[in-house]
């Protein structure tokens, strides 16, 4: 039994490091060769919360920064600066995992906005204060408010089709301790 959690653990982060390698070639792939006029929503950034808050012994803090850190090298933004943005803000989201496994969905989709939101003017504030040219704030806005209207259906991919689930209350792991 315990083999069998563990195997189910290693495919669950297998399968985050595959999604989230398939997100950021969607994400490089040129699609049209006209400028972007709207961006897309940052997928990656709502799977990883969403992953987080579901199930967060399947997203190490170490796979988180890993990914985040490949993303940052592929699309070519300042090394580490969005890896450690986010892995705050998904460390901050695993402390409350307990509080937001008791309250609806709502209280959740809130407590994920604040965070990408906090995520993305911390991004725009470390670019201020280093005297870095500022990604226009045209540009941001609505890949904020994208990822925020995407994470409901981010969390019913990985409900429906990926088989995530929040763990119930009182459940344990493999080695007995409460999720």
């Amino acid at each position: 039994m315990a083999e069998s959690q563990r195997r189910v653990l290693w495919a669950y982060r297998g399968l985050y490091v595959v999604l989230a390698g398939f997100l950021i070639f969607l994400r490089l792939l040129p699609i049209d060769t006209e400028p972007v006029r709207w961006p897309g929503p940052d997928l990656l950034l709502g799977f990883t919360f969403a992953w987080v808050l579901r199930r967060p012994e399947y997203v190490p803090a170490l796979l988180i920064a890993a990914v985040i850190l490949l993303e940052d090298f592929l699309v070519m933004r300042p090394p580490g600066l969005w890896t450690v943005i986010v892995l705050l803000g998904a460390e901050f989201l695993r402390g409350r995992v307990v509080f937001l496994r008791e309250v609806g969905f709502l209280t959740e989709w809130l407590m994920v906005s604040i965070v990408m939101l906090a995520c993305f003017l911390a991004y725009r504030l470390a670019f201020a204060v280093t005297f870095l040219a500022l990604p226009e704030f045209g540009f941001v806005v609505p890949r904020v408010l994208g990822s925020i209207l995407a994470y409901p259906v981010v969390v019913a991919i990985s409900a429906l089709f990926l088989g995530l689930r929040k763990a119930a209350p009182g459940e344990i792991n493999s080695l007995g301790k409460r999720l």
